[in-house]
């Protein structure tokens, strides 16, 4: 298996299913949609029915109105084409009134609804069924899987409250992750978080595995892997202060949203350094993973040797895991083309020394798979 067969196997589409005659609520909610989602839209059940049993999507809404041309429950005929994927009912009237009959869906939502409420719901649903998978896992990686995203939400709730980060907790969160890639036993990991609907905590799940494994490769054992661990995880937590439209915007940022985007790097250290016990190196890795051997990185451009070495490993797995995600406005990168610009258009960007010892660890664990 090659590092793109890899990738292709466990790349998956975001995508919405909306079903609705009516063309201008159509529109709005894929307007609404756009910086989150991949959209299918179907003025008709019958050729939705038709698509959706070739690609699957992750959530269909689906007008009360919607119905097949020869009848039957159109609820019941999606559960059974989608076994296990969310169904949100869109409402012309109050959901009240629908009395039993609303039990068959996941979720109603009265029209007009709110893009946040619209946005939430999904994400919430898509979550839930993702989630709920894991339960079928080995205890170890179910542990490593809930345990984590749990810590990632929490940290959401403790900087909405403007209190610390409960380092500890971060650690204890990621000690089965650190167990898996010290047992060379990740990869059910990964494949299992591709399809959460959260991007901030499964990129930030990647970076904290490949740096972990990073660790690993060159001999780092015990506390240094924990903290290689938790610096991954909350490396981008300041993100979680960008807004949406900034943080999921489809194609290039103008000046101004460059620099929001950019502030996500102060903001992350910021908040870390409200937590007395954190070890500077975790404040090391989210403080510099954008920094650049040449001095273009930012916020502070620092260069050649001012660059901690936890951070120029953090900058090739942020990179690498940058390249690789999909995106709802972009498709992911094959690994073996990413290390390939890596390697040809980023040497005075980052260690290409580490970048050799990170390309062969990661051909060591396919070649392992």
């Amino acid at each position: 298996m090659t590092l793109s067969d890899a990738a292709r196997a466990q790349s998956r589409k975001v995508l919405v299913a909306v079903i609705d005659a009516n063309s201008d609520h159509r529109r709005q909610v894929a307007m609404a949609l756009t910086s989150f989602y991949q959209i299918a839209d179907y003025a008709l059940f019958d050729k939705a029915v038709e698509d959706l049993a070739q690609s699957p999507p992750c959530a269909v809404l689906v007008d009360e109105m919607a119905a097949p041309r020869a009848g039957g429950n159109p609820i019941a005929i999606l559960r059974r084409l989608l076994p296990g994927v969310p169904i949100i009912r869109t409402l012309n009237r109050p959901a009240a009134q629908l009395g039993a009959t609303a039990a068959d869906t996941d979720a109603c939502l009265e029209k007009p609804f709110r893009r946040s409420s619209l946005i939430r719901t999904i994400s919430g649903l898509v979550n839930k069924a993702v989630e709920a998978r894991w339960e079928s896992l080995a205890p170890q990686y179910r542990d490593s899987l809930q345990r984590t995203v749990d810590s990632f939400n929490d940290i959401s709730d403790l900087i909405d409250r403007g209190e610390p980060l409960d380092y500890k907790g971060v650690s204890t969160a990621c000690s089965s992750l650190v167990d898996a890639v010290s047992n060379h036993d990740f990869k059910i990991i990964l494949d299992n978080v591709k399809g959460h609907d959260n991007y901030s905590y499964v990129h930030s799940l990647r970076v904290a595995t490949l740096l972990s494994l990073f660790g690993h490769t060159i001999g780092l054992k015990g506390d240094d892997m924990s903290l290689l661990a938790s610096g991954g995880l909350v490396h981008d937590i300041g993100k979680m202060k960008i807004p949406h439209e900034v943080l999921n915007k489809p194609g290039r940022l103008d000046d101004s949203e460059l620099q929001v985007m950019r502030s996500h790097v102060p903001k992350s250290v910021d908040y870390l350094k409200l937590c007395e016990t954190l070890p500077k190196g975790v404040i090391t890795i989210a403080e510099q993973h954008h920094e650049k051997l040449d001095g273009t990185g930012y916020p502070k451009g620092l260069k050649g040797s001012q660059l901690n070495e936890l951070a120029r490993m953090a900058s090739i797995v942020d990179i690498f895991s940058a390249l690789t995600d999909r995106r709802v406005y972009k498709e992911p990168m094959a690994p073996e083309d990413a290390l390939s610009l890596m390697t040809e258009r980023m040497s005075g960007d980052i260690d290409q020394n580490l970048l050799i010892l990170f390309k062969g660890m990661l051909l060591d664990a396919v070649s392992a798979a």
